[in-house]
């Protein structure tokens, strides 16, 4: 198996058994974003314990691509500081306006390393990020509602 085929089925795994799917309390945000491009709905909360993402959850509807990156990116910012969760939407973005340049820290991304080849066809970027900028958007929400 190479590696785009190893890519393709941890996308498929994810879109299959989708973690963290299903609307759940407590939350202290909830945002509901869509990409005007294809579709893809997400509707997504988040709750804050003081300083660190306590959960996220989320209800979706779209293609393999947005779905799976939204399960692998509850996955990877649940239990982070905040600003860390920040930070890899920073570097998840950062990859995805690359188009296939930048390979991002397998360690540091785990599953999430598997978009990397997503970046190369920018008609597929938006749905990968779809969930990305909905975390980032309902993390700074629930940030300032603290404030």
């Amino acid at each position: 198996m190479n590696v785009d085929e190893l890519y393709q089925t941890i996308i498929l795994d994810h879109y299959r058994e989708k973690h963290h799917s299903g609307l759940r309390e407590p939350f202290d945000v909830e945002v509901h974003h869509v990409n005007p491009s294809c579709g893809d709905e997400l509707t997504l909360r988040v709750h804050l314990d003081g300083d660190t993402v306590g959960d996220v959850s989320y209800d979706a509807e779209g293609c393999s691509i947005s779905q799976a990156s939204t399960s692998i990116m509850a996955d990877l910012v649940i239990g982070r500081p905040v600003t860390e969760a920040l930070a890899l939407h920073d570097e998840f973005l950062e990859v995805m306006q690359s188009k296939g340049e930048l390979t991002p820290d397998e360690d540091r991304f785990e599953d999430a390393i598997a978009f990397a080849g997503v970046a190369k066809f920018p008609a597929r970027v938006k749905c990968a990020l779809l969930g990305w900028s909905a975390v980032r958007d309902a993390i700074l929400q629930a940030q300032a509602k603290e404030q």
